[in-house]
């Protein structure tokens, strides 16, 4: 008997593996059924991920369910992501519970930990429900993780304590999608194959009738119907993302004005680097680790990490440290946001042991004229201010520690009042702790001007950009998803209000990729 039922009509997506296209397929799925006059509301109970947002209630969730927030309309709130792991080394993560940072663990002290967490998660799903006509839920990783299957709080142990049904994705682009929809269901117990009701392919490329065959032989060894086959999005790559598994390793060579962001094993919050990837005139390159930092780049920026003194240590490894600055001797510019603004000055000192060793400390790049010590509460806020020309800037700062020196007498920026960052004396190093700081369009184009005259000429507005994306892949699922389908899964045996999204999808269920016999 389910520990909760679920309050509100929920479905579940899980996938067949990890960077299956889950997060975006729900953030899709958010828009459209937001269109239609629903309150939605984005779930993710156990998510691992260093790209995280803070929400107006002062937590922290992934990056990926306050994209599909913004997709329902709505502002992002800690109970939409109550578990989010940071990993922190190979073996450990931050663990933020509803928000907040509870502990510090490695893998099998967080398995321990996973049964007391359960009840949390249902509470925060269960408030988010109550006034949510629809919950979209995103699974982790593999729904089939049987080694993992004890207290999961992440997929299938999850679906069975909220009593949700589920969708399984596959995505066909990585191949193998065939074997890996069967093998989930064969992995899986009889009382979780209950809870499967479909699947959805993600990430086709062709021609869908090729694929046709295929479903008659899943449906003949499952009996799950295909509820649609998602041609590729390419759009996608211009949406925030979450998982640094989906940065590319170089830029193209379509812009000009070239912008270098050196990939750390620990990099956070990379989606910082969105706006500046959408400017036409910019070339920005993600710098993988044997490659040295571009000759030609006008701009180095030192990116967030969720280990700021173990990402120095790499930093020195690949020589990076030397390429800056050779870069700075031939007159280009660097900007360190968060972390990265930790790394430009002298030392970074760790006394308590929030990201590491107790007592940790290592001299830092000597860029800027300032010191940094960790400790203390972890600053987690949305602000808004200005640069020293006035101009605005919004974002959130995610920090723990704090920076001062002769160079902060220079601050970067002016946030709710108080001075953030420091600028060195020459002007072409300067750091600050401001997240988001890119999608500030006047801030942006004023910085593109300044590298390079004229390089803002026909540059993006971002936010209006995100919507525009946001609401062209809605479009995108409504063309080859079955949306009656979808909806009569999710509202199963709940008294919902959803009638008239209901006969606008049976309208356009004809549309759908797929013989009808899997409609």
């Amino acid at each position: 008997m389910p520990a909760d039922p679920r309050p509100a009509a929920a479905v579940m997506l899980q996938g067949t593996g990890s960077d299956v296209g889950k997060s975006l397929l729900a953030a899709g799925l958010c828009r459209l059924f937001a269109r239609s006059g629903l309150a939605v509301r984005p779930f993710k109970p156990q998510n691992m991920s260093n790209n995280a947002a803070v929400t107006i209630d002062g937590g922290e969730i992934g990056r990926a369910q306050a994209l599909q927030a913004r997709a329902c309309g709505v502002a992002p709130v800690a109970d939409m992501n109550p578990v989010l792991l940071k990993p922190q080394s190979d073996t450990g993560a931050q663990v933020v519970v509803q928000g907040r940072v509870v502990a510090q663990a490695g893998a099998r002290d967080y398995h321990a930990l996973k049964p007391s967490l359960l009840p949390r998660v249902l509470d925060s799903f269960r408030r988010l429900a109550a006034a949510a006509d629809l919950m979209v839920v995103e699974g982790a990783g593999s729904a089939a993780e049987i080694n993992l299957r004890a207290a999961d709080i992440a997929n299938m142990g999850f679906a069975e304590a909220a009593d949700l049904p589920v969708v399984l994705v596959g995505d066909i682009d990585r191949g193998g999608v065939i074997a890996s929809i069967v093998g989930t269901w064969e992995l899986l117990p009889p009382a979780e194959r209950a809870r499967l009701k479909g699947y959805v392919i993600n990430r086709f490329r062709g021609d869908p009738a090729l694929f046709h065959p295929a479903l008659a032989i899943i449906a003949e060894r499952t009996g799950l119907p295909c509820l649609g086959i998602v041609p590729w999005f390419a759009e996608a790559a211009r949406l925030p993302a979450e998982d640094s598994a989906s940065l590319g390793g170089g830029g193209t060579e379509a812009g000009r004005l070239h912008v270098a962001v050196p990939m750390l094993s620990r990099i956070a919050n990379f989606d910082d680097f969105d706006p500046l990837a959408a400017e036409p005139a910019v070339r920005l390159t993600m710098v993988p680790r044997g490659r040295p930092l571009p000759g030609d780049c006008d701009l180095v920026i030192l990116p967030g990490s969720k280990a700021t003194i173990a990402d120095l240590a790499v930093l020195r490894d690949e020589g990076w440290d030397i390429d800056l600055r050779a870069h700075l001797r031939r007159g280009g510019r660097v900007i360190g946001i968060c972390a990265g603004y930790q790394m430009l000055g002298r030392s970074v000192a760790d006394p308590l042991g929030v990201e590491g060793p107790a007592g940790a400390q290592a001299p830092g790049l000597g860029l800027l004229d300032v010191a940094t010590v960790m400790g203390g509460d972890k600053v987690l806020r949305r602000v808004a201010g200005t640069d020293s020309a006035g101009r605005p800037v919004a974002g959130y700062e995610m920090h723990m520690g704090r920076t001062d020196g002769p160079d902060a007498a220079r601050p970067m920026l002016v946030l709710d009042g108080r001075p953030d960052g420091a600028v060195a004396a020459d002007g072409r190093v300067m750091g600050c702790y401001l997240h988001g700081l890119f999608a500030s369009d006047p801030w942006r184009h004023a910085l593109l001007d300044a590298l390079r005259p004229g390089a803002a000429t026909g540059g993006v507005t971002y936010e209006p950009l995100v919507d525009a994306i946001l609401d062209r892949l809605a479009d995108h699922l409504e063309s080859h998803l079955d949306m009656a389908a979808l909806w009569r899964i999710a509202s199963a045996g709940r008294s919902c209000r959803g009638a008239p999204f209901l006969d606008q999808a049976r309208k356009s269920a004809s549309t759908i990729d797929g013989p009808p016999a899997f409609r």
